[in-house]
């Protein structure tokens, strides 16, 4: 599967706003916040002791790294539907059914895609699986009744088979 289809986060419009919605208050209001919250700290005094300003440096360090992902997330954004290709064969922005080969009645149904974008979506609760992710690597271009195998973080081999495969709907 080319590398681009990897990188590439699919939007619907409505992600898409709040992203750049969300960056845009952190850029503007967020830092002048922060910023007010540092220069209140400051004048409390001794900087060593100061747990207001330490609290307030780290809340600084946190937005940094939010608007870092947000910048990448809509860097890498595609605002629209995920492109259809063929229907049973896994890509990002796809919600597959898998059951694990020593399990078969173990299934589990997550999107392919962004825990960014579903953060900025309160109404659903699908769990969410990077295209990047050792299963997501394992699945992508796959298709429905294909066994595949990938390595747990601890090391464990699991086998697992596709069951279904669809556009995720939200």
């Amino acid at each position: 599967m080319a590398d681009e289809q990897v990188d590439t986060i699919w939007l619907t419009q409505e992600a898409f706003d709040a992203a750049t919605a969300e960056l845009e208050h952190l850029k503007g209001n967020g830092r002048a916040e922060v910023r007010a919250k540092i220069a209140r700290a400051r004048d409390e005094g001794d900087l060593s002791e100061n747990a207001g300003y330490h609290a307030a440096r780290e809340e600084q360090g946190q937005q940094e790294l939010r608007i870092r992902q947000l910048e990448s997330m809509l860097r890498h954004a595609q605002v629209g539907e995920a492109p259809a290709g063929a229907s049973d064969e896994v890509a990002p922005g796809n919600q597959v059914t898998i059951y694990y080969d020593d399990d078969p009645d173990d299934t589990d149904t997550f999107l392919l895609g962004s825990r960014e974008l579903m953060a900025l979506d309160d109404s659903t609760d699908i769990e969410v699986f990077s295209p990047q992710s050792p299963l997501g690597t394992a699945i992508i271009g796959r298709k429905v009744g294909e066994k595949v195998s990938y390595e747990a973080p601890n090391g464990k081999p699991i086998e697992v088979t596709i069951l279904e495969v669809h556009p995720y709907q939200g």
